[in-house]
């Protein structure tokens, strides 16, 4: 597995993450056509350094996912927030992980906010074990809008990124893999 920046042929990776419902499932349902296009611009534009990042997750030269970290106002401060998907295929592997382990170590080099959260949704098992093996510590269930206009019941898990890194094995009831992106 590595991360590569994300880049203009990546739009029909963009589709098949966020174009499909069941990859969508717990976040609102797919995206419309001009709003996966929408997103693949501002994707590929990046932003200045310190704004966040969004990488293409490679397996074997395929693309099987992303995963970014991206700037956030949360409780009166500035944070990063990150999220990943990975195709169903690639699911299982433990591509999420691993690509959430390298973003949150660029977003710890950056050295600009303390704080990354992850807000999966709380029915999402795969995703919140990721959260608690890369290290996150769970905060509280939130509601977060996502997309405009759906409100979500979310777990807010915290990274202190000046903190030493540390991972820690899942426990047997918090699931494994990747389903559907968390927001980005």
């Amino acid at each position: 597995m590595r991360l590569e920046p994300w880049g203009p042929a990546d739009h029909a990776l963009l589709e098949a993450l966020l174009g499909d419902p069941e990859m969508m499932e717990h976040l609102g349902g797919p995206e419309a056509p001009d709003a996966i296009a929408t997103r693949q611009a501002r994707y590929v534009a990046q932003g200045e350094p310190g704004e966040g990042r969004q990488f293409k997750i490679v397996d074997d030269a395929t693309g099987a996912g992303w995963v970014g970290y991206w700037e956030r106002a949360w409780h009166g401060r500035q944070v990063y927030e990150i999220g990943w998907s990975v195709l169903p295929a690639f699911q299982g592997r433990g591509l999420a992980g691993a690509a959430a382990a390298e973003a949150i170590a660029a977003a710890r080099a950056e050295r600009r906010h303390r704080f990354v959260h992850a807000f999966p949704a709380v029915g999402n098992p795969p995703s919140n074990a990721i959260c608690a093996k890369a290290g996150f510590t769970l905060v509280e269930a939130c509601d977060v809008e996502y997309p405009p206009g759906h409100w979500m019941r979310c777990n807010d898990w915290r990274l202190d990124l000046l903190a030493p890194a540390t991972r820690r094995e899942p426990r047997s009831d918090e699931g494994a893999g990747v389903r559907g992106p968390d927001r980005g």
